[in-house]
């Protein structure tokens, strides 16, 4: 039995009465068309089921229809993060809407994450990556650069001259918010459970607990793999100390309730003798008890920013400036109070 022809972006154009140039603008989200025909172009392509032909894409040079996303965290603690799952799903939403598919990879490396980013680049299997957790010396961005590949990177400052366009979080803004707000409390021992201390986020929370040392605070980072095992054990040799912290801080939600549970098993009180908080918010760290403060910031809106940005980015002659994200707020829960005299 023979093949059934493969339904082309010719056979779109002739029933919606346009040219196989207008079908290709609409289709991959381009500017040229109205959004009338856009519309109509894409109903008729839902319709038959059309596909893209990735070798006649190759060939021709025409974008794929697909952003990369290659995250760098070990697998079995990413799907437990609701950081992760609130930022995959924005960026698909804004992705959706343009009839662009998101081809998201969990890499263990980061060689294995440029490794990534230079296959989809010799197959012409995405149009732009999407970049996250910048580090000090970050490899990344001459050799996206070298690539020619567009990216967005989420990160917590502008970016440098010549590096991909970032969209920033202030994470500077965001310690102050949190350390201070523990320091005017008046807690002088407090310390900061982060994930690797490469990210440039936590060297720049890191910073700023050290910078609260003119206010007499005795601050402390302690670097972990964000796995609530390692935090687990961190947190009972704090807790073991002759002089206790007063107060922790975590870098997502559930390092602080794997914390919360140690400070529980030991009998520790919270906020009683001990105040906990965390950089990330979910549903979760206002259902337990006591429920944990937390910088609250809208991850999904920031998905969607960053997809956004980089489809601009996509149709830019040279890199676009810097954008901020959404900005956080710190909600104040049951987890934080003054420390004990």
């Amino acid at each position: 039995m023979s093949e059934a022809k493969r339904f082309t972006i010719a056979d779109i154009a002739r029933l919606a009465g346009v040219s196989p140039g207008a079908v290709s603008f609409a289709l991959n989200g381009r500017p040229g068309v109205s959004e009338e025909t856009r519309q109509r172009i894409l109903t008729i392509a839902d319709q038959y089921e059309w596909q893209p032909s990735s070798t006649a894409r190759a060939l021709v040079g025409a974008r794929a229809g697909v952003v990369g996303f290659a995250v760098n965290r070990p697998a079995r603690t990413l799907g437990t993060e609701a950081f992760f799952t609130d930022l995959i799903a924005g960026v698909q939403s804004s992705l959706a809407q343009r009839r662009i598919s998101l081809q998201l990879v969990v890499v263990p490396s980061m060689d294995e994450e440029i490794a990534t980013y230079r296959r989809w680049h010799s197959a012409n299997q995405v149009d732009g990556v999407i970049v996250l957790d910048p580090r000090e010396d970050d490899p990344r961005p001459a050799i996206l650069g070298s690539l020619g590949l567009p990216a967005i990177v989420i990160g917590g400052r502008p970016s440098s001259a010549e590096d991909p366009a970032t969209i920033w979080l202030d994470d500077a803004q965001a310690a102050q918010s949190v350390f201070g707000y523990l320091a005017g409390l008046g807690h002088r021992r407090i310390v900061y459970i982060s994930g690797p201390e490469e990210y440039e986020h936590a060297r720049l929370r890191a910073g700023v607990l050290t910078e609260l040392a003119d206010r007499e605070v005795a601050g402390e980072a302690i670097a972990t793999d964000y796995s609530p095992l390692e935090v687990s054990s961190v947190m009972r040799g704090l807790l073991s100390r002759r002089e206790r912290p007063t107060a922790v801080v975590f870098d997502n939600d559930v390092m602080a309730i794997a914390g919360l549970r140690v400070a529980q098993e030991m009998g520790v009180p919270v906020p009683a003798e001990l105040s906990l908080a965390s950089f990330d918010d979910s549903v979760v760290t206002g259902l337990v008890h006591p429920s944990i403060t937390c910088l609250t910031r809208d991850t999904f809106r920031l998905g969607e920013h960053a997809a956004e940005f980089l489809l601009e980015q996509l149709d830019a002659p040279a890199i676009l400036p810097d954008r901020s994200g959404p900005r956080p707020v710190l909600t104040v829960r049951d987890s934080t109070g003054r420390p004990q005299a």
